[in-house]
């Protein structure tokens, strides 16, 4: 299976490219939590991305300083500052892609559970906002937690009557990052060419990276494929731990979802590719979304395709992750359905 490149614009390896018609050529990104500590490196991530031609900044402060710093940046993409309920509007009118980081970080003992009711009503009010100005954009929803995020927001679009589900994505990039990074180091191989699925959801025992299918082919033993599991399902808890109280993991977040924002413009322009993402899927019994890899192309999810074969263990990850991700996506329902 071909997945994404590595590097954040260059199209994906393997994929077939297609001579379809480009349905934006001059694409605009609203990033929605622009201020954060997500939002600000990857607005700098996107304002670089030769790809963007408009990048709107929304968040409820601090915006005009923000787009300023980034406006002196010497690349194609316009810049603008949208700030508080009143000049969202303006920011989402014409966008292509919505990119949500919106909410509040973890700090040490949080769990993503924690986040939740912060979280859940600022991902609510962003979608309804969204689903009435330009219910064809992709949204690609950042905020946690993630498993209960997306179907809050897949809620809202069905309350407007445009829910599309190949066209609403929870961001699971950092995940695959991760255990890309982690391999490579473990098995001495090149980071560049490395390639990790990794399916379920976006927290904990729902994270979960299939060993078995690394390209290139790399043997594990028992007591790797359980240790690289665990440290690849905690990895956000470590990074909080290192930080000490000033944060969470928004670096390496925000090189993951301009990954992931690429990916989306590469298929909006007709150039196919996979990545994995968490979107409404029927691929696990009794689970309503799930995170599998994908292809992408001019209407957001083209094909699911699925886990393929997988080890006995990576069996049991899955069985293990089933009760979670229904509770967490019961949580998300019940939120906006009350």
């Amino acid at each position: 299976m071909a997945f994404a490149s590595k590097t954040v614009f260059k199209a994906a390896s393997g994929i077939t490219r297609v001579s379809s018609r480009n349905t934006s050529s001059a694409p605009k990104v609203a990033l929605l939590g622009a201020s954060g500590g997500i939002g600000q490196p990857l607005g700098l991530l996107l304002k670089t991305n030769p790809n963007v031609a408009s990048l709107a900044l929304y968040d409820i402060a601090n915006t005009p300083g923000v787009a300023a710093d980034l406006s002196h940046i010497d690349s194609k993409a316009k810049v603008t500052s949208h700030t508080g309920p009143n000049e969202l509007h303006a920011a989402l009118e014409g966008a292509d892609v919505i990119v949500i980081p919106a909410g509040v970080p973890r700090k040490p003992g949080m769990t993503r559970d924690d986040l939740f009711n912060v979280n859940a009503g600022i991902v609510r009010d962003l979608a309804e906002a969204a689903a009435k100005i330009v219910p064809k954009a992709f949204v690609a929803i950042i905020t946690n937690p993630v498993n209960s995020t997306v179907p809050i927001a897949a809620e809202v679009y069905k309350n407007n009557g445009v829910f599309d589900p190949a066209r609403i994505f929870g961001v699971t990039t950092l995940d695959v990052v991760r255990s890309q990074a982690f391999v490579a180091e473990l098995k001495g191989l090149d980071v560049n060419k490395t390639v990790v699925p990794v399916i379920g959801g976006h927290s904990g025992v729902t994270i979960i990276p299939l060993l078995s299918q690394v390209q290139p082919s790399a043997q594990f033993s028992k007591a790797e494929i359980e240790a690289l599991t665990a440290r690849i399902q905690d990895a956000g808890t470590e990074v909080v731990k290192a930080k000490a109280g000033a944060g969470s993991a928004t670096l390496s977040m925000a090189f993951a979802g301009a990954r992931f924002v690429q990916a989306l413009i590469d298929g909006l322009q007709g150039r196919k590719n996979v990545q994995c993402s968490y979107v409404q899927s029927d691929v696990v019994k009794g689970v309503e979304y799930f995170s599998t890899p994908l292809e992408l192309g001019p209407n957001g999810v083209e094909k699911i395709l699925g886990y393929g074969k997988l080890s006995a263990y990576e069996e049991s990850l899955v069985q293990a992750a089933v009760p979670e991700l229904q509770k967490n996506i019961a949580k998300g329902v019940k939120f906006i359905k009350g």
